[in-house]
């Protein structure tokens, strides 16, 4: 059994620790999600292949249990928000990685507009000021449910919760100033033209 004192890890590390591919990747991952470190992302990823794993055992069985474990495996996907109501078995391994990474709690306050940036989003859930539903959660890596998603909000007494909150507030873009291709011939030929007295001055 074990020691119960010592926590089995939760992941699986990649089998090679030097693919130049794969860690340029995960770099992209961990700056896209505002991941702490690469642990978190394989922890993901190790979620995800056992949800595969299980399928292809339910896709070898062909009597009547498959049956009731693929309806209960495509409910629990279609619950997350992985996969869509009605799709055949088979269309979950094609998921990856990031389809979950969509899914987590930091990504989606996020991506409703609760913060400006993935990192500031990890910090609100951390600090406890985002509730989710009733209940406060304070892990950034929380996997939302599809009924859960739209009760996302900050905490009711949390300063966070006014809009015109100075974290909240959007900077306001600087205008650039563009010039065309046309403008940046004229600024050369002004500056020949500039040229030619110069040259035949120097003639005489």
């Amino acid at each position: 059994m074990g020691d119960p004192r010592k926590q089995r890890k939760k992941y699986d590390t990649p089998g090679h620790p030097w693919q130049a591919e794969r860690i340029t990747r995960e770099a992209i991952l961990l700056k896209e999600y505002g991941l702490k470190n690469k642990k978190e992302l394989w922890k993901m990823g190790s979620i995800l292949q056992r949800f595969k794993a299980q399928t292809k055992e339910i896709i070898k069985k062909n009597d009547s249990q498959a049956e009731k474990e693929q309806q209960q495996m495509l409910n629990k996907l279609t619950k997350m928000g992985l996969v869509e109501s009605g799709i055949k078995l088979e269309n979950i391994l094609d998921l990856n990685v990031e389809d979950l990474l969509q899914r987590r709690l930091q990504t989606l306050v996020f991506k409703k507009g609760l913060s400006k940036t993935m990192k500031q989003a990890r910090q609100f859930i951390v600090h406890g000021h985002i509730f989710v539903g009733d209940k406060k959660v304070t892990v950034p890596s929380y996997i939302v449910l599809n009924s859960e998603e739209h009760n996302i909000t900050f905490k009711a007494t949390s300063a966070l919760s006014n809009e015109n909150h100075p974290e909240r507030k959007q900077k306001e873009a600087k205008p650039v100033e563009v010039k065309s291709d046309a403008e940046d011939l004229d600024e050369e030929f002004k500056e020949k033209i500039k040229e030619v007295p110069k040259k035949e001055e120097k003639e005489e």
